[in-house]
């Protein structure tokens, strides 16, 4: 039978099956009236610069807590999903840089990075609990860094807060002014004080002191905590009371946790060792780069700890709900979870012959979708940096492991447990 490779990581390859991951994962309690709260303000383009974004625009339940493409378009494209496209009377400046993440048990306490790159986390040593670029005295306030995380998609003219010059929040980040009377963040909570129906909720979850942001940002994490928890898959049943999965997703389990080594990196109740690795993924897109950059690099990890052993390690997302999460990689590069699969099989191989045809994008007028694979030296960077080596799996075997994978569905978390609002207060339109 034809023979494929599956790489391992060099350093962790496993000569037998690894244990299953037999604990139940801890979540944090959540506040039902927050979340309440919070499933609102997810939906409400209020929290956007030109109040045309919302946080579900790039993360719905419909495309799976993500948005169906590869880099989404944020402020200036108009629909949801795939349909998004921009709007030609102010289209995108560019893609946002990677592709949007799902939001699946990001309320269970081992997930403490956030971010492609692990740029936010929590850190228990920090005056405020939580490690961020953005410094210390901008992570007052937040819960912990899942409610952080908040701070970023709203100061960032890609995804909510609009081009640098068309409103009062675009202004602000523009010149500098984040916090304080004035920032980017008292004008947001400034528009939610004002709405009756957003400060009689808060009278009942932060009492009657004035909103701050980070208040906001709290109860945006305890929706997403309580929304989108999945652990009710086939493979919990079989966890948790030997409910046996099928027979080819039973051969995909071995595989994983055997000579495939998939667990090597997906590790864990969720299937993440929360780690950095380098596996040569392509880069396509502008990159989580300097604008003033010639090339649209993004170089992962290493930008966040300058450690070039860092180049091009990105975070190990979780595998639940995987089969519904396409596009993978983070760039979005492959369109089909067969496809990432295969780049898995042989990264550098993977890397050099590229499919371009996988890429799932809007129509924008711009030049940096292709820089970073246009350029050799680009390229051999990437290579450089692979950190996996090769083990021999047979097609029938790469079958076992996507039925492995399909076993990771819970169901009944796509849609949330509370699911889209018929209206938000603001009166905005809502993202259905």
């Amino acid at each position: 039978m034809f023979r494929l490779l599956l790489p391992l990581l060099i350093a962790a390859a496993p000569a037998a099956a690894g244990p299953l991951p037999r604990e139940e994962s801890a979540f944090r309690p959540v506040d039902p009236a927050e979340a309440a709260l919070g499933q609102l303000l997810f939906y409400d383009p209020i929290l956007s610069g030109n109040r045309e974004v919302s946080c579900a625009t790039c993360h719905h339940p419909r495309f799976a807590t993500s948005d169906g493409l590869s880099l989404g378009l944020g402020d200036g494209g108009i629909g949801l999903g795939p349909d998004r496209h921009a709007d030609p009377a102010n289209p995108p400046e560019q893609r946002i840089p990677r592709n949007s993440p799902a939001l699946f048990n990001l309320g269970a306490t081992e997930f403490t990075h956030f971010f492609a790159d692990g740029r936010l986390e929590d850190d228990p040593t920090r005056p405020h609990g939580i490690r961020t670029p953005l410094g210390e005295d901008m992570a007052e306030g937040f819960d912990n860094a899942l409610s952080a995380q908040a701070m970023f998609p709203v100061l960032s003219p890609d995804e909510m807060a609009g081009h640098y010059t068309e409103n009062d929040v675009a202004r602000a980040v523009r010149l500098g002014f984040l916090t304080g009377e004035g920032g980017a963040w008292s004008i947001l909570s400034a528009r939610v004080e004002a709405i009756p129906a957003y400060r009689a909720a808060f009278d009942g979850v932060i009492g009657p002191r004035p909103i701050a942001f980070a208040d906001i940002a709290n109860a945006l994490a305890a929706f997403i905590a309580l929304e989108w928890r999945a652990d009710d898959s086939p493979f919990d049943r079989y966890l948790r009371d030997g409910t046996p999965l099928d027979a080819s997703a039973a051969r995909g389990m071995e595989l994983f946790y055997g000579k495939a080594g998939c667990d090597a990196c997906h590790a864990g109740r969720f299937q993440t060792d929360h780690g950095f690795h380098a596996i040569a993924m392509p880069q396509i897109g502008p990159g989580k780069a300097a604008r003033f950059e010639r090339h649209s690099r993004d170089i992962g990890r290493m930008r966040v700890t300058g450690e070039p052993t860092d180049a091009y390690a990105f975070r190990t997302p979780s595998l639940r709900n995987v089969t519904q999460t396409a596009p993978y990689g983070h760039a979005g590069t492959h369109a089909t979870l067969d496809g990432v699969i295969r780049h898995h099989l042989s990264p550098l191989d993977g890397l050099a012959t590229y499919d371009r045809a996988q890429r799932i994008l809007p129509e924008l007028a711009v030049t940096t979708d292709l820089a970073i694979l246009s350029a050799p030296e680009e390229v051999q960077a990437i290579a450089a940096a692979n950190t996996l080596a090769l083990v021999e799996l047979s097609e029938a075997e790469i079958a076992d492991l996507i039925a492995f994978l399909g076993a990771l569905t819970d169901t009944a978390s796509l849609p949330g447990r509370m699911g889209v609002p018929e209206a938000v207060p603001s009166g905005l339109a809502v993202a259905r």
